[in-house]
């Protein structure tokens, strides 16, 4: 048997990156063609390139959030199964969070690619709608009990038929939604970010060849499996534990425990979630697939280098957590998973890796997407609208410097969108937003500052909804460091100062003109004992008005 030549190692460094700018074409074709803010200002989507037999990512765009990494290879794997009837010119459109989702508003669209006439692999994107119906403008309810209150359920259906838009489908999904001409302009970006995907694979292909991209892919999995495999070896043998909560769960103030068990033995690490919380009433159950998710997620925090692919996650072994609130069934709300449990399964990661390798980690990053959703009518535009912001906080200290202040939540790069940007598209007015004093956990070395923010009702009514966290416990310290300052919200109707019941999480609250919200979000743990703190960077600090 004749063993194939190695790849030359220019060649495949131009393909790996040849995929990659696909990918990030299609992040550019989303962001600059979608209507709503939080895609086309704060980037909150992805799009990639899926093995045609085994779903596993071969490539993600280096602008596209890190939380769908695993999520759109388990979307594909899942519509793999379910839609072996698919051909060339469909394209799918499911956001059920039981199948590789998140929650509702993670909108997932999948498409075969073929090439000369064979399936040659999936492309495929999510974005972050801002509403998909439900009893809560912009879905992120906090009381629901089942998921059908949370919103418009979508099985993988398609939404494309051979290359033709299937109206029958399009006008049930827009008939469930609010602000539908929004919804419309948010689905077609990201179709048309699919089509230029396939316009763009088709000339990669052209021009090295279908059967040498394909071993390309091989090696490059290989390697990062190799890489990651290395890695994981400098990482003392042992178990490691950590346990972390989420306040509540909505319904019942009762904090949600995240018991991690994480087994490293030579190059392989294995994760398990047994003991945690049982199945909770509210919408904080998280489904098994995006808890792997935060588990890889954490593990390219840990060790960056590591390129994206499924070899990368190949030597990480994840046991599924039956019976808690981390395997999320039907009919179980999710609307918090994505943003919040999902964060605190990487925080629990970062508290079993702090034991191991102390030295290499860091304290806890503030570790909430701080949603906050309003929803209402502008009487002077006269149209509904619905607002979907998120917001930064501080990350932890490490052994060599301070935490990042007002960084973005640990499981994106989505950036909080521009608020002279959010003052134009709604009836609204920013009056602070600043640095949060106090937030930064102290240490040898900070966390970083929380975000103070202050917004008010210009016109017309609204309904204000906000499912966040760390409202109960600060951002954990490493090595002797204090923890992060506490989440904190507080509304004024109509004078009245209110503060939210279960502190991270309320709906339903109507705003009238006047009436505003004040969000103070978390900080990062500090790292190591305060007392060590060099005093040339407690003048630093204070020079600067920390």
């Amino acid at each position: 048997m004749t063993l194939a030549p190695p790849l030359d190692p220019v060649l495949l460094s131009v393909i790996q990156s040849g995929l990659r700018q696909v990918a990030t074409e299609m992040d550019v074709v989303h962001e600059k063609t979608a209507f709503s803010p939080v895609i086309a200002e704060g980037l909150d989507r992805a799009n990639g390139i899926y093995d045609r037999v085994t779903g596993e990512v071969i490539a993600q765009g280096d602008t596209g959030l890190p939380s769908f990494i695993g999520i759109l290879q388990f979307s594909t794997q899942h519509v793999i199964r379910l839609r072996p009837d698919l051909e060339d010119g469909d394209v799918i459109i499911v956001n059920d969070p039981y199948l590789g989702g998140t929650h509702l508003m993670d909108v997932r669209m999948l498409t075969p690619f073929h090439y000369r006439g064979r399936l040659w692999c999936y492309l495929a994107n999510v974005a972050h709608w801002s509403d998909t119906g439900g009893m809560v403008p912009g879905g992120f309810t906090s009381t629901a009990t089942e998921i059908q209150q949370e919103g418009l359920r979508i099985p993988p259906v398609r939404i494309q038929r051979r290359g033709e838009i299937d109206r029958d489908v399009l006008q049930m999904v827009l008939g469930n939604v609010r602000v539908p001409e929004e919804r419309l302009g948010d689905l077609k970006a990201q179709m048309s970010a699919l089509k230029v995907g396939a316009r763009r694979l088709t000339e990669l292909l052209d021009r090295y060849g279908a059967d040498t991209v394909d071993a390309a892919i091989a090696e490059f999995k290989a390697r990062s499996e190799r890489m990651m495999r290395a890695h994981i070896a400098t990482v003392p043998n042992g178990t490691y534990q950590a346990t972390v909560y989420n306040d509540s769960d909505g319904v019942t103030f009762e904090t949600l425990a995240i018991r991690l068990t994480m087994t490293v033995a030579d190059e392989e690490v294995t994760f398990s979630f047994a003991g945690s919380s049982p199945p909770c009433k509210g919408p904080m159950n998280c489904p098994a697939d995006l808890a792997t998710s935060g588990i890889y997620i954490a593990m390219k925090h840990v060790f960056p280098d590591v390129p994206i692919n499924a070899g990368c996650f190949a030597p990480i072994k994840v046991e599924r957590p039956v019976g808690t609130f981390l395997d999320a069934q039907y009919p179980r709300p999710c609307a918090g998973a994505a943003a919040e449990v999902c964060q605190r399964v990487m925080e629990a990661v970062f508290g079993a890796m702090g034991q191991a390798i102390p030295e290499r980690m860091f304290a806890a990053p503030f570790g909430t997407s701080g949603n906050f959703s309003l929803g209402g009518y502008d009487p002077e535009e006269d149209r509904r609208y619905i607002m979907y912001m998120f917001s930064g906080g501080g990350y932890g200290g490490w052994a060599d410097g301070d935490g990042l202040t007002n960084g973005c939540s640990s499981l994106s790069i989505a950036k909080t969108q521009p608020i002279e940007v959010l003052e134009q598209a709604f009836p609204i007015l920013y009056e602070e937003y600043a640095l949060r004093e106090g937030s930064a956990g102290a240490g040898r070395h900070r966390g970083g500052f929380g975000l103070n923010y202050r917004v008010r009702l210009l016109r017309g009514e609204a309904k204000a909804a906000f499912v966040m966290d760390h409202g109960v416990t600060g951002p954990a310290g490493l090595l002797g460091g204090e923890p992060g300052g506490m989440l904190a919200i507080e509304l004024s109707q109509g004078g009245r100062r209110v503060l939210p019941p279960h502190v991270s999480k309320g709906e339903g609250y109507v705003l009238e003109v006047g009436d505003w919200i004040q969000v103070r979000t978390p900080g990062g743990g500090g790292y190591g004992p305060a007392a060590e703190r060099p005093a040339e960077a407690i003048a630093r600090d204070e020079a600067r008005g920390y």
